[in-house]
């Protein structure tokens, strides 16, 4: 039988790893128990994560300007007209700016800083989510698991696979939980571009101003399509994963090894393409009716749930609105342009 894989993981920024820890000073001998780990131990688990916590803040403000403008498409704000431009067939169509002229245009009205609008509470949700992994795997610790094995039959394989993506589910259910506050403070710091609101200015009186004006509950909008995104992305890419490795890929082929290495690569593309719609109607619940433009008609109507706004987007054609940001084409059909 093929070698399954262990599952992927849908760590934000900065997450921590799944691999087995070496043993330390404060292992016993085997058969005599463990004792707690030592001092050398605990300060390499501390060091670790702290270097976690920077790679992941430096990853997230790397990558913010992209979030940002991709953020501003997921709303429907396009202040730039569509160029004409060809398609594969040669025929005239309609494209919206891609990424490198929406960011040339907040830089324009913004300056260079005004692409890191909303990076502050980004930061402190990333950093939030990477700590909150971290004490969830240190409660619930792999080495109390089974790992896959080359050695173990097809139904012992599938047995561990469920086993550790439902733990990796408990991992990233309540890291989202915990970083979704900041999360919904940092979207709303961004949207405040397209209506220049100063109303969320900072991310103690962003906190007060939600409880005022919406309670605790104002802090978890968005928050139920995040998590369903999360869970059937984990499970779906996993499964998929196992089964391609466990079924498709033959032993005797030289570069079997090399194959299963990028199953679970291209199957988190596959999985994240399927699953991003959870991400949109996540993304815009959390501005939605909040007082700022974005979240208001034009853009879009007063959502009463998420549901409501997953049937809009459906009924718009709009579901995945925001997942492309180099060739976006406009809504208009390619036949109202003579062909040469």
């Amino acid at each position: 039988m093929a070698a399954p894989l262990p599952p992927v993981s849908r760590a934000p920024p900065g997450g921590t790893g799944g691999g087995r820890a070496a043993p330390g000073r404060g292992d016993t001998a085997p058969g005599r128990g463990h004792t707690a780990p030592g001092r050398g131990d605990t300060a390499r688990s501390e060091g670790a994560e702290g270097l976690f916590v920077v790679l992941g803040a430096g990853l997230a403000a790397a990558s913010h300007p992209l979030l940002y403008v991709k953020l501003l498409v997921q709303v429907g704000h396009e202040p730039l007209p569509p160029t004409v431009g060809r398609n594969v067939l040669g025929r005239k169509v309609l494209y919206l700016p891609g990424f490198f002229t929406y960011a040339r245009h907040i830089v324009e009205v913004d300056g260079k800083r005004g692409l890191f609008r909303g990076l502050t509470p980004r930061l402190i949700s990333s950093t939030l989510s990477t700590i909150t992994r971290g004490s969830v795997k240190k409660a619930f610790p792999l080495e109390d698991m089974e790992h896959v094995s080359n050695k173990d039959d097809v139904k012992t394989s599938l047995r561990k696979v469920v086993k550790e993506t439902s733990h990796e589910m408990m991992m990233q259910c309540v890291s989202r939980v915990v970083s979704h506050p900041l999360h919904v403070i940092s979207m709303r710091c961004m949207v405040q571009f397209v209506g220049r609101e100063v109303k969320y200015s900072g991310v103690f009186s962003a906190i007060g101003r939600i409880l005022k004006e919406e309670g605790i509950l104002g802090f978890f909008v968005g928050l139920i399509p995040h998590i369903l995104g999360d869970v059937i992305f984990l499970w779906c890419c996993n499964l998929l994963a196992h089964f391609i490795n466990t079924y498709a890929v033959d032993d005797n082929f030289s570069q079997a090894s090399v194959i299963r290495s990028y199953t679970k690569f291209v199957m988190g593309i596959a999985v994240s393409m399927l699953t991003y719609p959870f991400l949109l109607v996540g993304d815009l619940m959390a501005v939605n009716n909040c007082g700022l433009r974005a979240g208001l008609p034009p853009y879009a109507p007063v959502f009463a749930s998420w549901i409501h706004c997953w049937r809009y987007l459906s009924a718009q054609g709009q579901l995945f609105r925001g997942s492309s940001l180099l060739f976006r084409r406009a809504p208009m059909p390619a036949a109202c342009f003579p062909i040469d």
